[in-house]
């Protein structure tokens, strides 16, 4: 007997999504989403866990989906709440967001599964990839947790 999936839209409870924050010197990986929610934004590679899947394996499993990028030793980074609302209020999508944070260890670099692009950013090229605080916290806190600054 197989489950009915659940809506990502109009939620009925929160999705587990995981995220990989992924260094080469002092460049971090960033995707540009192919498809909902935030199409067309940057941000960090990750995606929905899967039932019975631990949260570093997902975590390594969509950095290489999306990005052909392998991680060496991984760290958990952050917990972030992202939730997009409607004007009235109501909750369309709510992922929480455990990101894992590491250095490249091999693959080459190319955009993957839902992905539209990709990008090695250096720290003062940030801004010009309209990230959300969120995302800018939670790479900073990646940098302090890996010895970077």
């Amino acid at each position: 007997m197989s489950a009915v999936p659940e809506r990502r839209d109009y939620p009925g409870r929160p999705w587990v999504g995981i995220g990989a924050i992924i260094f080469e010197d002092e460049r971090v990986l960033l995707v540009r989403r192919g498809k909902p929610p935030r199409e067309g934004s940057w941000s960090l590679p990750g995606g929905a866990q899967h039932l019975g899947e631990r949260a570093e394996a997902c975590a390594r499993r969509e950095l290489f989906e999306e990005t052909g990028i392998e991680a060496g030793p991984l760290e958990l980074a952050a917990v972030v709440d992202g939730i997009t609302r409607d004007p009235d209020g109501t909750v369309r999508y709510h992922y929480t967001i455990i990101d894992f944070c590491g250095r490249r260890s091999g693959g080459e670099a190319r955009p993957g599964d839902d992905v539209a692009a990709i990008a090695w950013a250096l720290p003062e090229e940030l801004p010009s990839y309209d990230l959300t605080p969120e995302v800018l916290r939670v790479i900073a806190e990646a940098r302090v947790k890996l010895g970077m600054g």
